[in-house]
């Protein structure tokens, strides 16, 4: 092992930014970055809203969303979720995505945790939120171009199948360990 005694060693320093690329999801920013040690050398990272994703409770089982996925050309089971507006409370976030996705709405919403979806990229976070006590609306409030079902699954039956199917949402993974420390800390 080499011989790193603090943090501070292991520190870069932005020497200067350039954003390469605007989306209406992301943005791409090209940094020149310096080490401690003096390795200098281009990084990309993508910058994003916060993003959230609902763990919905409905009658001992999960409501999840079914849609396409573009990247991979699948279809995927996995938990509602989207982007946070700017400023936005993530508990509202998760509140707004709930109705518009699944046309639920939750009497309690209880933030489980927040991680990077891979510091190593991505500029935000992504915030967990578990939706109980639910009441079905019968309305949908999609986006212009979403397309999507909604279902009931048994909650033993996402978490066995987790990594298999249309479960590959490794989003749904980090949700799924949430939700399970939080029932065991109940």
């Amino acid at each position: 092992m080499n011989e790193i005694k603090n943090d501070s060693e292991l520190m870069w320093k932005t020497e200067s930014k350039e954003t390469i690329l605007n989306t209406c999801i992301f943005d791409v920013e090209k940094r020149k970055e310096v080490a401690a040690n003096g390795i200098t050398g281009d990084y990309f990272s993508i910058n994003s809203t916060e993003w959230v994703s609902i763990i919905p409770v409905y009658k001992g089982q999960f409501i999840l969303v079914r849609q396409y996925r573009h990247a991979s050309g699948n279809i995927t089971a996995e938990f509602p979720g989207g982007m946070c507006d700017r400023g936005e409370d993530p508990i509202e976030s998760g509140r707004r995505e709930l109705l518009e996705e699944t046309g639920f709405t939750a009497g309690k919403l209880t933030l489980l945790g927040k991680c990077s979806p891979n510091p190593a990229l991505f500029t935000n976070n992504i915030y967990f939120v578990l939706a109980e006590d639910l009441t079905p609306t019968n309305e949908l409030h999609l986006d212009e171009d979403e397309i999507l079902t909604g279902e009931l699954v048994p909650i033993d039956e996402v978490i066995n199948s987790f990594c298999s199917g249309e479960y590959t949402n490794a989003f749904m993974g980090t949700a799924l360990a949430l939700y399970m420390r939080h029932i065991q800390n109940k």
